[in-house]
């Protein structure tokens, strides 16, 4: 069977998810000539907007490493009434259909078994000899239903759900049950309100009210009756099918960070720092390594001056190994006057006096946008959740300036990468304020700078972060800082964060950037709070709730003892938001401005 790969779509926001929603309904017009236009053509409206069609609609695809579809399946969710009906699988001819039929099948199933619901319907097509005049369609029909036997799927029995509207020969399809390995019977006072709303809501022009109430008064038995097996004795004892790998987070580390190694005392900045969050998460089964690629310099000079960025690869390759040069005169006159001495420059370039210049800084840094733009590019690619784990960190670097450990603004950089094919929310979340993408945004509309950071009162960088610093010209209300008091609940962080996602859910962006400080942390020597590793997860689930394609470049976080914990207790959060949910959380997408009016004074 060739190599595929079973994502779910969520929305046409993607140039990838346009395209995949294309084939899609190319292959539905294919494999289902009976098939209602409108059912085709509004597939993408009915991904975004659940609550117009009365179903929240998922979709799964399964393609090839070029984004060729090979299958679908289509589903509807009725959290209500707490079903699942399967609209529509598919797979293309000649492309190991079978075991990408199962494999499809079984993903949908273990998605939709975490959810609160009494199961999974469908229609199937009768295999009943007396109903089916062609013999074909016949083999057919039987093939389909033996599939799905072996699921433990089958259809309901003694009820009117077959009931002809029109004279000719019954070919009208059973209404399939598939439990999800649920133990409890299926009660008729659950499954009549569930035939109605199937009845009424996809067949309302076919189905008149009369129509409706006899088929559901037809469902008389209680506990309802399912149709004993009829080809598969024991599903248990079936060649086992083929499993979907689960959802995963696309992770890309930095295999360059240790060489930019500052072994001075009490420098926390370190390599250890790395290790210690790839072995935590490791363990979570969560993350699948993607190698970094190289990218042009030119990413890096779209958000930073030119003369930064030279003035860094020259002078780091200037110090000798194993040597570091520290700003020591800082401008405050004659800002127009840089000296000409490298050392003395890096004053000039520096906010601090405790970021260095040395021989791998620069390529260190470098590094770390490769892999924050490798990771980009994955989620261009469809994939939903992406972190890139780096060092040095960097949303300190303001557009023409370094410091607080960091070089280039990472985020900042994939933020604007990302700006090309949407609006961005930059969300940081570090204990230190975000003043490089501050910075680097402060005049744009097109991305949203979100920053939860300690009192710049009493917290590193001091003379940034402060709430009237609300973006200036076109990007005024579209910078936005929660600075926070030194002694904090995380139950009142929680209370701050839900307003900057609700901000969010404003912006409607069709990407999420998180920079992710696991500073917060209690005992970590740059910080004052004492969150723990369940509250790191709550804010992750908590985040997860805006269903947003959503990639995570670590920032700060300097206690190693809980790093590790502390970050696979975030992205279990985060990946909850990947699966099943309540469809009144899914943040909703408009191509609207936001609104002025709605900065607070």
């Amino acid at each position: 069977m060739p190599e595929f790969r079973i994502r779910r779509i969520f929305d046409d926001l993607l140039p990838i998810d346009r395209e995949t929603i294309a084939q899609v309904q190319s292959l539905l017009r294919a494999k289902f000539p009976g098939i209602r236009e409108d059912d085709v053509t509004h597939l993408a409206e009915k991904l975004r907007n659940p609550m117009k069609y009365r179903f929240r609609t998922f979709l799964y695809v399964s393609d090839d490493s070029r984004g060729r579809l090979n299958g679908f399946a289509v589903l509807s969710h009725e959290p209500d009434l707490r079903f699942w009906f399967l609209d529509y699988i598919a797979t293309e001819s000649g492309t190991g259909s079978q075991g990408i039929g199962g494999a499809l099948y079984t993903r949908l199933r273990e998605e939709t078994a975490e959810s609160d619901s009494c199961g999974l319907f469908f229609e199937c097509a009768p295999d009943d000899p007396d109903g089916v005049l062609d013999k074909t369609v016949l083999k057919n029909n039987i093939s389909r239903l033996r599939f799905y036997e072996r699921f433990g799927a089958r259809p309901l029995d003694n009820n009117g759900y077959r009931t002809q509207i029109n004279p000719g020969p019954n070919e009208l399809p059973f209404l399939v049950y598939d439990d999800l390995d649920r133990p409890k019977p299926l009660r008729r006072a659950e499954v009549q309100p569930i035939v109605r709303a199937i009845l009424e809501r996809k067949y309302a022009h076919w189905c008149t009210p009369a129509y409706v109430t006899t088929v559901v008064e037809s469902f008389k038995d209680d506990p309802v009756l399912i149709r004993p097996p009829r080809y598969i004795r024991n599903p248990k004892d079936e060649i086992p099918i083929a499993r979907s790998p689960q959802p995963c987070i696309a992770l890309v580390v930095n295999d360059q960070h240790d060489i930019y190694h500052i072994r001075e005392r009490g420098y926390v900045e370190a390599p250890v720092r790395i290790r210690a969050i790839l072995r935590e998460i490791e363990r979570s089964g969560l993350f699948e390594q993607i190698e970094p690629r190289e990218y042009a310099d030119s990413h890096i000079r779209a958000v930073h001056d030119g003369a930064l960025v030279d003035y860094l690869k020259v002078a780091c390759g200037s110090v000798a190994p194993g040597k570091s040069v520290y700003p020591y005169v800082f401008p405050i006159r004659n800002q127009t006057r840089p000296p000409k001495e490298l050392s003395v420059l890096a004053g000039y370039y520096c906010i601090d006096n405790f970021t260095p210049i040395n021989r791998n800084a620069f390529p260190a840094a470098k590094r770390a946008v490769d892999c924050v733009l490798t990771a980009a590019d994955e989620i261009l690619r469809g994939r939903r959740l992406a972190y890139a784990l780096v060092r040095p960190p960097g949303h300190h670097a303001e557009h023409r300036s370094f410091g607080g450990f960091c070089y280039f603004a990472n985020a900042a950089v994939a933020a604007h990468y990302f700006s090309r094919h949407g609006r961005v929310a930059l969300l940081d979340v570090d204990y230190h304020h975000g003043n490089g993408q501050e910075n680097i945004f402060y005049e744009r509309d097109d991305v949203l700078t979100i920053s939860l950071h300690g009192d710049p009162a009493f917290a590193y960088p001091y003379f940034s972060g402060f709430a009237d610093e609300r973006g200036a010209g076109r990007g005024l209300g579209f910078n936005i800082n929660y600075p926070l008091t030194e002694q904090l609940d995380a139950a009142d962080y929680r209370k701050t964060l839900t307003e900057a996602l609700n901000e969010i859910r404003r912006f409607a962006p069709s990407f999420l950037i998180v920079a992710l400080g696991l500073d917060p942390a209690k005992g970590d020597p740059t910080g004052t709070w004492s969150f723990t590793a369940n509250d790191f997860e709550l804010n992750g689930r908590m985040i997860s709730d805006l269903r947003l394609p959503t990639l995570v470049v670590q920032e700060g976080g300097y206690r190693t003892r809980t790093l590790g914990v502390n970050a696979r207790s975030f992205f279990q959060g985060l990946a909850t938001g990947q699966g099943a949910a309540d469809p009144k959380s899914q943040a909703t997408h408009s191509n609207g401005k936001r609104d002025r009016r709605e900065i607070k004074e």
